[in-house]
Parts: structure tokens; sequence; C-alpha cells
């Protein structure tokens, strides 16, 4: 009996030996979804938070906003979610699938992206309304299509767009490839793209100005890492990154 005592003994210190294997920093993976137009900024801080918590790897849904509390609604699971207006933030607070206050961190405004050099000579948002223009838009339900709302109530002018995407990305992506003479994108995508695409900015993009909550979802898988990537958005690296990509102070 001693003697199986002493291998059953042996047997669980080799277990615990390999499951600290790792130098006593976990294993862990922190799911974030998104919205499109965060792309940047948020792989920007992906680095800088992997390294200040070892072991930890950052994984990123980035989609429209809408389309993101869709998927969590539907028991998607995540960490945290971040939104880029708070119309679709409420609704994920609505249906319960974020776990305390919503805190905003950023704003963001729309902006014209047209192919580089201006070909068309797009100077304003009424020009957006032209015969023969290609113009391409959000779809109403997504951040930046509600905002483009905003702008045709505000200003009287109504567009008629070519087509309405699911995300920004995809009205960026379009004036890039060709496809259209125009899109309506934030400023920070523009940004991104510099180069690649003109940008037009306009007045009446103040009528719209888009506030970007952020929230640890219910039931969160890494609910403490969850509330220290928020801090460190908010914090002092987390407005830096954000300032540099465009977007503006909450």
């Amino acid at each position: 009996m001693k003697k199986l005592g002493a291998l059953v003994a042996a047997a669980a210190l080799m277990i615990t030996g390999c499951g600290s294997s790792s130098g006593g920093s976990e294993s862990q993976t922190l799911t974030v979804f998104a919205a499109a137009s965060l792309t940047e900024s948020f792989t920007g801080l992906k680095t800088a938070f992997e390294s200040a918590h070892p072991g930890t790897e950052v994984k990123f849904n980035f989609a429209g906003s809408s389309a993101l509390v869709q998927q969590l609604s539907n028991g998607a699971r995540a960490d945290v979610f971040a939104s880029a207006d708070q119309a679709n933030m409420d609704k994920a607070v609505q249906a319960g699938v974020v776990d305390g206050a919503p805190s905003v961190f950023a704003t963001n405004r729309l902006t014209i992206a047209v192919a580089p050099g201006n070909p068309k000579g797009i100077t304003g948002f009424a020009d957006l309304a032209r015969v023969g223009l290609t113009v391409i838009v959000c779809a109403p339900q997504v951040p930046c299509g509600s905002a483009a709302e905003k702008v045709e109530r505000s200003t009287g002018v109504t567009l008629r767009p070519a087509s309405e995407e699911q995300d920004v990305k995809q009205v960026l992506n379009k004036v890039q490839t060709g496809d259209a003479d125009a899109g309506l994108v934030y400023v920070t995508d523009a940004a991104s793209a510099a180069g690649k695409v003109g940008r037009v900015d306009f007045p009446e993009a103040a009528q719209a100005v888009n506030s970007y909550p952020i929230a640890v979802v219910k039931d969160a898988p890494r609910a403490g890492l969850a509330k220290q990537w928020v801090e460190f958005v908010l914090g002092e690296q987390g407005r830096a990154e954000l300032q540099k990509a465009g977007f503006g102070a909450p």
C-alpha cells in the first residue's frame, strides 16, 4: 500500500509539473467584438496589451455594429463589445448581452472618400446627389449609415446610393477599387487609406457625430481580463492610439 501511495504521489507531481511548465503565466484568449472602423486602432493596441499580459492573445471580430449585436444576441461568445454608435450599444443593453454601464471612449464623424485626385470634382455633401455619380453608403442600421441619414435630413439632400454596405470598410473598399466614385466613410477610415483614396470633408458632418461606447459582455469567459481591456482603451495609451487614428475625444 505504501508503494502504491508513493506511485500516486509521484504521478500527481508529474501532472502538476506539466501544468506549470509555462512559467506561471496562464495562456488565455480575449475575444473583442468591435466596429469595423476600429480595426486599425484596436489592432495597434493589441501588441501593447499582450505585452502587459503575458500569455494573453487578443482576438478580434470586426464587423458592422448592428451585425455584432445580432451575433451576441444569438449567443456568440465574446468578452468585450465596442460599438460605433450609442444606438447599437443600447440594443445590446436592452438584449441583456452586456454587463454594467457602457463607457464612451471616442467620437467619429463622416467624410467623403473619393478616388485620388478627386477626378469627379466633389466639393461637398450636396454634390453626392449629382446625376451620374456612383455613390456608396452604409446600410441604415449600420452606424455610418444612420449618420448619413441624419446628414440627409439636416441638409434636405436626398442620396440615391448604388448600394448600401454592411460596414464602413466595405464602402471604403468600393471606392479604392473604383467601383464607386464616392463613399461616405468615417474620417478615420479615410485616414487609414491615405494615398489610396482622397478625402472631402464637409461641415454638415458635425450634425451627425457618432459616440463610441465599450462594455464587458455578460457572462464573458474572461471577464476580469475584459475589464482590463476596457480600462486600457479608456486610459492614456488607448486615447493616444485613437487620437493618432483620427478619432475625437469622448
